[in-house]
């Protein structure tokens, strides 16, 4: 499967999607402070995001779906 990242970081309600690039559905959604948390527990490395090398951009990927899906398996919610 292929993935892009849609993301708006540098505004007043940040986010940042994962979306299928085939089927086009939101796999992962992050918001506001949830966002935050992740940016300064350091799990979301904003550079990574805009590194042109892909290996990085899929790793990133596999760390914001392990961790929204380890929060969700907590919480007992699906993701979105």
């Amino acid at each position: 499967m292929t993935y892009f990242i849609d993301a708006w970081l540098d505004r007043p309600q940040p986010y940042l999607r994962i979306i299928n690039r085939l089927t086009g559905t939101v796999c992962v959604q992050i918001e506001g402070d949830d966002l935050e948390a992740l940016r300064e527990q350091g799990e979301l490395d904003i550079h990574a995001l805009n590194n042109p090398e892909p290996w990085a951009i899929k790793e990133q990927v596999r760390t914001l779906f392990l961790l929204c899906h380890a929060q969700a398996a907590r919480s007992g919610t699906t993701l979105t």
